[in-house]
């Protein structure tokens, strides 16, 4: 049971389940939340930027593959599952930016020892990196960057004063340039996909409802469970001018859901706007072309505890922020085709990420 219920949630999750959970020792591949706990936040937050908008733009895409009948009152049915693929350009694959940051005990031991201090003092020298925050500047890969390229922190060197046994004494620290153990994850991934099912019911005064919903499922011991729940409405105005007020269907439509990943991750997306499709053939075999423009959003709140070297020893420093996709709009143009009872559909989607989904129904 416990085997099925984790293959249900790679059903959903796919890339993001591989990166949450650990498929080999740390020491071969370290997974999401055992990178995050070496970054500080300004890092943090563009390592992950390309997933938030991944995550975003695909969960609002899948949602409806025609318009609902303009009717007062029917009967429709639709169960299947539904893929979404977020592309990823080039510019998305690494990044350059500057913050704070703590050196650790290894990193200041060694910049001690490069100063100009006596040897007495290195010590004294090394504490008083261990207390402070630096200026620095990050360059390396993003989540989806490469395995083999690893995050360069870029410290210009600063004068520091240091307390010793003869007083206060200034020390220059010099340049540097350290290697952190944070890499790409996804190796140069094309696109980020994600699947899930996907439940369609009506008509009544015009509306259809839509979910998409997944019991909580433990990814792994060390990051928790996930929760996943989604809602949607799309409402035929026409429904109240007649059916044959227009020679194809239009409808409105809104679209919310929430996924949550242990405390690490708490997803949120929203969308809302128009679409409108023509059904070319018959009941039982039909083709239907399809096209809509929403506006959306969707926000990412990371929480996580990054780990600090002191005078005294690690400690444990609570980090949390949020990060907004940068998807706030999009073009949808698809093609559904049913044979029977099964629906077989596909679109594209055109925003600041290109998406694209497709969905295979159940309609009755």
């Amino acid at each position: 049971m416990k085997r099925f219920t984790i293959c249900a949630a790679i059903v959903f999750l796919l890339t993001p389940t591989l990166l949450l959970s650990q498929t080999t020792t740390e020491e071969e591949n370290e997974d999401l939340q055992g990178i995050m706990r070496r970054l500080a936040e300004g890092a943090a937050k563009a390592y992950v930027n390309p997933i938030v908008s991944g995550f975003g733009t695909n969960l609002n895409s899948g949602w409806f593959h025609r318009a609902p009948w303009a009717t007062m009152f029917g009967f429709d049915f639709e169960f299947g599952l539904v893929g979404m693929a977020t592309q990823f350009q080039d510019e998305n694959r690494s990044f350059t930016s500057g913050g704070s940051f703590r050196f650790t005990d290894e990193q200041a031991t060694f910049l001690a020892q490069q100063s100009n201090a006596p040897a007495q003092y290195q010590a004294d020298v090394k504490n008083a990196i261990l207390s402070q925050e630096f200026q620095v500047t990050f360059n390396g890969p993003t989540i989806v960057g490469k395995k083999a390229d690893s995050l360069r922190v870029g410290f210009p060197g600063k004068t520091i004063t240091v307390n010793t046994s003869a007083g206060q004494q200034t020390y220059t620290l010099p340049a540097q340039l350290f290697a952190l153990p944070v890499t790409g994850l996804l190796e140069d991934a094309p696109a980020f996909p994600l699947g899930t099912p996907q439940l369609t019911i009506g008509t009544i005064l015009g509306s259809q409802f839509t979910f998409r919903y997944l019991p909580d499922v433990e990814i792994d011991e060390k990051v928790g469970s996930f929760k996943f729940f989604g809602w949607g409405i799309q409402h035929n105005p026409m429904v109240w001018f007649g059916e044959d007020a227009l020679p194809f269907e239009v409808s409105l439509g809104y679209f919310t859901q929430n996924l949550k990943v242990g405390s690490l991750m708490d997803v949120k997306a929203s969308a809302f706007g128009i679409n409108a499709s023509a059904r070319l053939g018959w009941g039982f075999l039909n083709l239907t072309p399809y096209v809509g423009y929403m506006k959306e959003s969707s926000t990412i709140d990371f929480t996580y505890e990054l780990e600090v070297a002191t005078p005294t020893g690690p400690v444990m420093q609570p980090i949390a922020f949020g990060l907004e996709s940068e998807n706030t709009s999009r073009l949808t143009f698809g093609l559904s085709i049913k044979i029977l009872l099964i629906n077989v559909n596909a679109d594209v989607n055109l925003g600041k990420y290109k998406a694209y989904s497709a969905g295979v129904m159940i309609i009755i």
